[in-house]
Order: C-alpha cells, then structure tokens, then sequence
C-alpha cells in the first residue's frame, strides 16, 4: 500500500531550501603557477653587466592595427614590459627605467635626496614584426560522433642593440613562437574551451624570451659590447 504524506512546508520555506541546496553546492580552489624566466635566470653570472636602456617597442604587424583599433599600441607596450623583466632576470645587466622618470624624481624629492642616474651603455629597440591569432576545427559524422578546436597564437620579435655613443646598431637578433590550445568533444563528453585571450601575452612571451636568452648568450660569447666611452 502506498501512503501519501501531505508536506506542511510552505512554498516560501521549500525555496528557502532549494536555494541553500544550490548555493551549497559551490566550491573555491586556488593555486599558484610559477611563470618560466629565461634560462640564464638559473646559471651564476660573473661577468661585466652592462647598463641598458629599453627604448621604443612597436607592433609592426597587422594585429591590433585595424580600422576598430584605439590608436594605442598594446602589443607594443606589452612587449616593452615583458623585454624589460626578461632583461633584469638574466642578471647579465642593469636595467634602467625611462618610462617612470617624473614619479621617480617626485619620490627622490619627497626623501630630500638628489638623484644619482646612470646613463645607459645601450639601449634596446624591439618590434613584432608578426603576431596572429587562427582557429581551426574538425568533425566527426556531422558532428554526431565527435568535435575538436585548435586555437594558435604565433609571434615573431625583433631586437636591436644600439651603442648610444656611437648610434650604431651592433647586434641583433629574432625571436618567434606558437602557442596553441586544443580541445575535444566524443558523443558529447569533453571540454569546449571559448575564445582565450591569455595565448597573447603567452606567445609574447615566449618569443621575447627566446630573443633575450640569444642576446644574452651571444654577449657573453665576445661577439657583441658597446663602446669603452662613457662607461659607468
């Protein structure tokens, strides 16, 4: 025999439940992720550091630079900030900042000390002369059976290195990279990933990285040092 149990909850106190049921459900997670510096990063340095300069960073490609854009060179910031910190790891160098000159000097004055700055040996120019961005995907019977996405990001740095007392360019390298995120999806069990801007700044750096970790084994090497003028 089935028995009906007639429920005295009312409607209000029945969502009250089906609310905390869901909110109950929720969870928190976090974890740190250790960013990957240039391998020089790791190795004991003994060697002269050279003072240098970051100079202009510009996106020479078709990326970013359409008839929608904001006139302001992202990209190129970007990599500027990304060159700089690459630069300061290695331990190859000393890195000075052009880029916060009147902050600096009000903190200087604020202390009443008189600042001290160094001039720098040589300055680095960059530019990314490619950068883009393509999905591609396939299916399986219509779909039915199964579908996959790939997302690609590739980027290709120039860097060069100019001796200020002389103006003369006098190493240069390039760096280039992809990075690329792929998922799939069988008879309906899978991931689908959405657009992923993160594989922008992944592949810049990836390829700055490369260009720096060039730059740095090529200066220990002899094959490249600025003039014995004005050295600090």
């Amino acid at each position: 025999m089935i028995r009906w149990i007639k429920s005295s909850a009312t409607p209000v106190a029945l969502s009250g439940l089906l609310v905390l049921a869901i909110t109950g459900c929720a969870t928190e997670s976090h974890r740190v992720i250790e960013p990957e510096t240039v391998s020089q990063a790791s190795r004991p340095y003994t060697g002269e550091r050279y003072t240098v300069v970051v100079s202009n960073f510009d996106n020479r490609s078709n990326y970013g630079r359409g008839l929608f854009s904001d006139g302001g060179d992202r990209l190129g910031n970007q990599a500027q900030t990304i060159l700089e910190t690459d630069l300061q790891q290695t331990r190859r160098f000393k890195v000075v900042d052009r880029n916060n000159m009147s902050e600096i000097a009000r903190e200087a004055k604020l202390r009443g000390i008189s600042q001290a700055l160094h001039g720098a040996q040589v300055a680095i120019t960059g530019d990314v002369t490619d950068f883009g961005r393509k999905t591609t995907g396939d299916t399986q019977l219509y779909g039915i059976l199964g579908s996959g996405k790939k997302q690609a990001a590739y980027a290709k740095v120039n860097l060069n290195v100019v001796d200020v007392v002389t103006s003369e360019v006098i190493y240069s390298v390039q760096g280039a990279g992809e990075y690329a995120l792929s998922d799939r999806q069988v008879i309906g069990f899978g991931s689908a990933s959405g657009y992923d801007a993160t594989l922008n700044g992944k592949v810049l750096n990836l390829a700055i990285r490369q260009a720096v970790e060039k730059l740095t084994t090529a200066m220990e090497n002899g094959q490249w040092s600025p003039s014995k003028e004005g050295h600090s």
